[in-house]
């Protein structure tokens, strides 16, 4: 497992900063954080399930905090605040970040957004799915 060795939030250009004891460093886009949340809430309860996020280009974090010494609770400014990122998972999300980033892009594409349009807060989806309930409180 990669520890990482500084977290540091950057509001003003939101990007959190992560490096680890293998000597690898990483500036992750908040926005990024927030569409590949570790959540049930954005990944559902299984494969498939997972709900495309919108409107996040200008979210921030408002809040980082420790869980264990294995992973970080971010507080989102849309009020997220339920993914667990484990240093693993932001090892990942640093690493990948670019085929990560393609893939959003491409399902904002496939849900009928053009270009950026998907990523400007209050965006919807075109037909947002009807709410079902799973039992669990979001």
């Amino acid at each position: 497992m990669k520890n990482p060795t500084g977290l540091t939030v950057h509001s003003k250009s939101r990007i959190l900063e992560v490096a680890f004891d293998d000597g690898a460093s990483f500036n992750i886009p908040f926005e990024l954080l927030r569409v590949y949340s570790p959540s049930a809430e954005v990944k559902g309860h299984g494969p498939g399930q997972e709900i495309l996020q919108v409107g996040q280009r200008d979210v921030g974090v408002t809040a980082l905090d420790p869980v264990g010494n294995y992973a970080v609770k971010p507080t989102f400014t849309d009020g997220h605040n339920s993914g667990l990122y484990t240093w693993d998972y932001l090892y990942k999300l640093g690493a990948e970040q670019e085929q990560l980033w393609s893939a959003y892009m491409d399902k904002l594409h496939a849900a009928g957004f053009e270009g950026d349009s998907g990523r400007e807060p209050g965006t919807v989806l075109p037909s947002a799915p009807k709410a079902h309930g799973c039992g669990h409180k979001h």
